[in-house]
């Protein structure tokens, strides 16, 4: 999985850390029995998937992979195993 770098993209660190954090406000207001706060919190976690999406949008993501890279690693994944 670490040689794919597989999330190692700004939009992707982003996201997540937004989306910790909202976490950690719901789980405190949810401890707090306030309502409004945990669904504030709940509000921040799709902000932090909605804007690594646009960072994703923007540029600052994963490329995507062409026809010929997917074919050449399927190629070598199966050359491995036989």
């Amino acid at each position: 999985m670490a040689g794919s770098a597989h999330g190692h993209t700004p939009a992707a660190w982003t996201g997540v850390i937004i989306s910790f954090i909202g976490f950690c406000i719901a789980g405190v207001f949810m401890v707090a029995a306030n309502q409004v706060g945990f669904w504030a919190g709940m509000g921040v976690v799709l902000l932090g998937g909605v804007i690594g999406l646009a960072m994703k949008g923007a540029g600052l993501g994963m490329p995507k992979e062409s026809e010929a890279v997917a074919a050449a690693r399927a190629a070598a994944t199966a050359k491995l195993r036989a």
